[in-house]
């Protein structure tokens, strides 16, 4: 008998991720492959729809050729928001918009000042974000109208690959819920949120919404052929990448709270309840839909430091850098980092800035102030999630690229003040993913049983009780820094 195993694959801005496991969750293989992003003017960032298609299908043949078993069932993850429109008959009609574009920025700050934020909120319970297909699809056809006279289908990324590999169009609800278009209880498209937006034509281009462990399509002839997939295999409806981290740390349960430091600041619980009362950025629906997620996020994380080590010249692998860090002692630092190179949770307009640099200041500093500086955004969205509930969780978990650093790995759990619970597995998304196609096949009784067949901790990192201290007060600092910049953004 052959062996068997799940596929899941992870859709981020740039890099797209395909890992094998078998049934325990056990990580066979991983492959990755870089998609070019273009950028024709400031704040678009977009990528060709053939060449999201066509960096997937390499991607997986790669895992397809290695394998040594049967891949029993593929499932997606990717990140939410953007926008990836197909035309009559499935053409390409414009190129994929991602998550961190803002070309409709100027929509987002209208809604909010004009009463739009507060009039959608009841149905919404979310922020509205440039980012979005409300924001975006209203930008388009102020802006582009030639292409969205033609779109026929409105997807989210994870969406539109599967629909390359199964040519069936369907959403899906951890995505769909996080876009501001539908109402969360009725968990339907609303049409008084299309006309509100401006969009009302967009509501009959929205497909039939399906849940992530749904059996949504199998792969085609033409797709087996380019992939190396049986034809017929099933894929699932995959989920939003935030819902299948969670899923893939084991983070399930109501109360439970996951903090990812990568590219993006994600901050989650998962709860019984809409968080309705202003205190979280984004609801949305959970891959359990028993539940909701809870969420704070911004782009202000772990992307800081990759920029410093490819563009600001600090260059090193983590130990040097961890060693540079902590070399320089928390207590005696006062250097502020904003972290806001690439987006913020302050302003939208917000930038990145160091306060406090002098002349004695070395590269060491600066590492311990990306480190800080981004334990501090990240703490900031934390502090908002918690005013949601009457408790404090007795630990978090915590996955991202910072916990390939020892040292940056403590200073979250210093400044967040609760014990750290680090999963095993770097491929995160690409679990999830696999997870919820091991669901759709039966393969586990369903999320909570997949987390107890494939998810474990590899470790526990205590708060050091003096340094989270220290850290409170330095974070004093880091708040004045930003609450006195924040009128300064809009005049640069």
């Amino acid at each position: 008998m052959s062996k068997k195993y799940l596929l899941g694959i992870d859709n981020g801005g740039t890099v797209s991720k395909a890992a094998l496991f078998d049934f325990s969750g056990r990580q066979i293989l991983k492959k990755s492959v870089q998609i070019p992003m273009l950028t024709p003017a400031p704040g678009f960032t977009q990528r060709r729809m053939e060449d999201i298609r066509d960096k997937n299908f390499e991607l997986i043949k790669s895992i397809t050729d290695a394998c040594d078993g049967e891949i029993a069932a593929v499932g997606f993850s990717g990140h939410g928001k953007g926008l990836y429109v197909l035309g009559e008959g499935g053409e390409f009609i414009h190129d994929g918009i991602g998550s961190t574009d803002t070309r409709a920025l100027s929509y987002e700050l209208m809604w909010k000042s004009d009463g739009t934020s507060q009039r959608i909120y009841p149905k919404t319970a979310q922020k509205i974000m440039a980012c979005q297909p409300a924001a975006l699809l209203r930008w388009m056809k102020d802006n582009e109208r030639e292409v969205y006279d033609k779109i026929r289908c409105v997807l989210s990324v994870k969406d539109f690959i599967r629909w390359t590999l199964c040519g069936e169009c369907f959403a899906e609800y951890t995505d769909a819920s996080g876009i501001n278009l539908m109402d969360l209880r009725t968990l339907r498209f609303d049409e008084e949120l299309f006309d509100i937006f401006g969009i009302p034509e967009m509501l009959s281009r929205m497909p039939e919404v399906r849940s992530s462990s749904e059996v949504c399509g199998y792969v085609s002839a033409e797709a087996a052929r380019a992939t190396g997939l049986r034809e017929g295999t099933p894929v699932s409806g995959g989920m939003f990448d935030i819902d299948a981290c969670a899923a893939a740390m084991g983070n399930l349960t109501p109360g439970d709270m996951c903090v990812i430091a990568g590219t993006w600041a994600i901050n989650e619980y998962v709860s019984e309840r809409i968080c309705d009362d202003h205190t979280v950025s984004m609801n949305s629906v959970f891959c359990d839909p028993r539940y909701y997620l809870a969420e704070e996020s911004s782009a202000a994380s772990c992307g800081n430091l990759e920029w410093f080590r490819n563009s600001a010249g600090l260059g090193g692998t983590y130990a040097e850098l961890d060693a540079l860090a902590e070399s320089v002692d928390p207590a005696q630092h006062n250097v502020i980092y904003l972290p806001f190179l690439y987006a913020s949770n302050e302003n939208p307009l917000a930038k990145a800035t160091f306060v406090g640099l002098d002349g004695h200041h070395t590269k060491a500093d600066i590492v311990r102030a990306v480190y800080e500086g981004v334990a501090f955004s990240h703490k900031t969205h934390i502090n908002a999630l918690l005013r949601s509930r009457s408790d404090v969780p007795g630990r978090f978990r915590l996955a991202g690229g910072v916990v390939n650093s020892a040292v940056w790995t403590q200073i979250f759990c210093d400044v967040i003040g609760i014990p750290a619970e680090i999963i095993s597995g770097d491929e995160l998304g690409a679990k999830g993913a696999a997870m919820s196609a091991g669901v759709a096949i039966g393969a586990y009784g369903d999320y909570e049983d997949a987390a107890k067949k494939c998810v474990s901790v590899s470790s526990l990192v205590m708060p050091d009780a003096e340094r989270h201290a220290v850290y409170e007060e330095k974070y004093k600092k880091y708040r004045a820094v930003a609450d006195a910049l924040d009128g300064v953004w809009a005049k640069l």
